[in-house]
């Protein structure tokens, strides 16, 4: 079987991640053996142990105890949409976005003071273990999680006001442009910075798929002027969809 000039794994790897592709080994189905790739391909243990790696790794297959490798059926891609507009009283994106008739959108979130950690000071502009509310949330479209948002919201600016427990109150989950105009703080611009990495275990454990998956992280803050008035994390995986975003021209 001719190759070019990769490493005799990655060669491997890209043949089986052809067949898969392709539908030669169709979702479910058991992935060659270790010896059945070394007589297939002519190359060592060494060198079929760490071609299975690679799709393991990219996770195109999966190990199931005691049984074997099998090749993983690919969820159907979806988008997750981002958007500068706001309704004003429909609440956040999301909640916006899950007023479509069409889509079943459902969210829960819980709140508690904490001091907020070096990175997110510095996001807030605030001092290490400054105190401030942590809000978690788990967003599901149709019974399935596709968003994790963790928010923090310094209490020096909320504290001892209507609005100190986002999803609590008289704007409880009125998002939070809405809830800062109500302590006349007037939120002006959000910036969002998209990288990616490794999902965390307990991530993974939410969102599905397993620990290492790629997951895309935006990292949101919202501002009144340059002050730092709320920052988040959004989590979503990026096996499963895409973000979108929907921006005004003005």
């Amino acid at each position: 079987m001719p190759f070019g000039e990769q490493p005799a794994y990655l060669r491997v790897a890209e043949d089986l991640r052809q067949q898969i592709a392709d539908g030669t080994l169709p979702p479910h189905t058991r992935l060659p053996s270790q010896a059945t790739i070394r007589v297939t391909y002519g190359v060592s243990d060494t060198v079929a142990l760490e071609a299975r790696k690679v799709l393991m790794a990219e996770g195109l297959v999966e190990g199931r105890s005691g049984s074997g490798t099998y090749v993983r059926e690919q969820p159907s891609r979806r988008t997750v949409a981002r958007s500068g507009y706001r309704t004003p009283g429909a609440g956040s994106t999301f909640r916006q976005e899950q007023a479509d008739e069409h889509v079943r959108g459902t969210w829960e979130g819980t709140s508690e003071r904490v001091e907020a950690p070096a990175d997110i000071a510095g996001r807030l502009r605030i001092e290490p273990c400054e105190p401030v509310m942590r809000t978690r949330y788990v967003f599901r479209v149709g019974g399935e999680p596709v968003m994790l948002s963790t928010s923090w919201e310094p209490l020096r600016l909320t504290g001892r006001t209507p609005v100190l427990l986002p999803e609590q109150g008289p704007l409880a989950g009125r998002g939070v442009v809405e809830r800062m105009a109500a302590i006349d703080v007037v939120v002006d611009n959000v910036t969002e910075e998209v990288g990616a990495r490794p999902a965390l275990a307990a991530e993974a454990r939410v969102l599905g798929g397993l620990p290492g998956h790629a997951v895309l992280v935006i990292a949101r803050t919202h501002r009144a002027g340059s002050l730092p008035v709320e920052t988040a994390d959004v989590i979503v995986p990026a096996d499963r969809y895409s973000v979108a975003y929907h921006l005004p021209v003005r």
